[in-house]
């Protein structure tokens, strides 16, 4: 654990998540939310990229609001594609759900993602407590 951090770490323990990981933790004034991928309730949505990232954000939003943050305080994503060719139309639906707010960005192609999904996406949030 990071000084100054003993206390002050929160985790989400409303998720459920695929493997043996903590799906959101508050440490002070950062949250960090581990890869989500377009799934709804249990299983991928229907539909290629562009429904999977519209969803990713979704539960992004989800994990975030668990831990009294929200999209706009994201700071940096990290997002994972299984085929670059498919990248125009995740940056569509990524510049949908996110609307006019441009946290700092990298996608990285991958071979494969968990239950086959075609994108994920991770998140570090700054949010101060009130």
């Amino acid at each position: 654990m990071a000084p100054g951090l003993a206390g002050a770490i929160t985790v989400d323990a409303m998720s459920k998540p695929l493997g043996p990981y903590t799906p959101a933790v508050r440490a002070g004034d950062f949250v960090f939310v581990s890869g989500q991928l377009g799934v709804r309730d249990g299983s991928l949505v229907d539909g290629d990229v562009a429904g999977q990232t519209a969803q990713a954000v979704s539960n992004l939003a989800d994990r975030l609001a668990e831990m009294g943050a929200a999209l706009t305080d994201v700071v940096k994503t990290t997002c994972f594609l299984i085929d670059m060719d498919a990248f125009a139309t995740f940056n569509e639906a990524y510049v949908e759900a996110f609307g006019d707010h441009r946290p700092a960005r990298s996608t990285i192609a991958v071979r494969e993602l968990p239950a086959k999904g075609q994108v994920e996406i991770e998140a570090v949030a700054y949010s101060p407590r009130g």
